[in-house]
């Protein structure tokens, strides 16, 4: 089955594409990433959504192709270059709010439980401060990596962290995770409700 086939691509997702090929950026996340944010922004009517790591903004685009109208995105990054294509592609939306601002500080001050979907596609909310994002996820609410499976733009000593973090994630009690061969490597953790945290038998 040819997967992709079936994507409903956002509009502004080619010259997005075009503008990310043009400053050699290699850190956008792919098309299955971008259509399973898509669909989980679709599951979470008048959702608030927050993605940790703009870039060019391709995986900005895929999530607001999900949303509805009552639903806002914050996505955060601090390399102002990269993120200045997301603005000017996407800046019409008022759902959107782009903020050049550091992850973790944003994370510390953020209230738990706050938001139904965490994108984490930068170091902070996956590998720094995970702590905190897992925090803000409301229950029922989606947090989400990628990346997990080796990349070449991997920096050296890389690939002994991610291991590491999913079976971390995979021990946390109040998540529900399902790790994805797919795409760049996908891991999907949605919060339990706080009744259905119980101990294991």
């Amino acid at each position: 089955m040819d997967d992709i086939g079936y994507f409903r691509s956002p509009r502004a997702l080619a010259a997005i594409q075009a503008r990310t090929a043009e400053l050699n950026f290699d850190m956008a996340s792919e098309p299955r990433t971008g259509a399973l944010l898509q669909m989980l922004a679709a599951s979470k009517p008048a959702g608030r959504f927050l993605e940790l790591g703009t870039g060019t903004g391709v995986a900005t685009a895929w999530i607001l192709s999900g949303m509805d109208a009552a639903s806002s995105l914050i996505s955060i990054d601090t390399d102002e270059q990269v993120q200045a294509v997301a603005r000017e592609a996407l800046c019409h939306d008022a759902r959107l709010k782009l903020l050049s601002h550091d992850g973790a500080a944003f994370l510390w001050r953020q209230p738990k439980k706050s938001f139904d979907l965490v994108f984490a596609d930068a170091i902070p909310g996956k590998y720094d401060a995970l702590d905190e994002a897992l925090a803000i996820v409301k229950p029922g609410g989606y947090y989400v990596i990628d990346d997990m499976l080796p990349q070449p733009n991997w920096p050296e000593g890389h690939a002994e962290k991610v291991p590491a973090l999913i079976d971390r994630l995979a021990a946390d009690p109040r998540f529900v995770m399902l790790p994805l061969v797919w795409s760049s490597g996908v891991v999907v953790l949605v919060r339990k409700s706080p009744q259905e945290v119980v101990p294991e038998l």
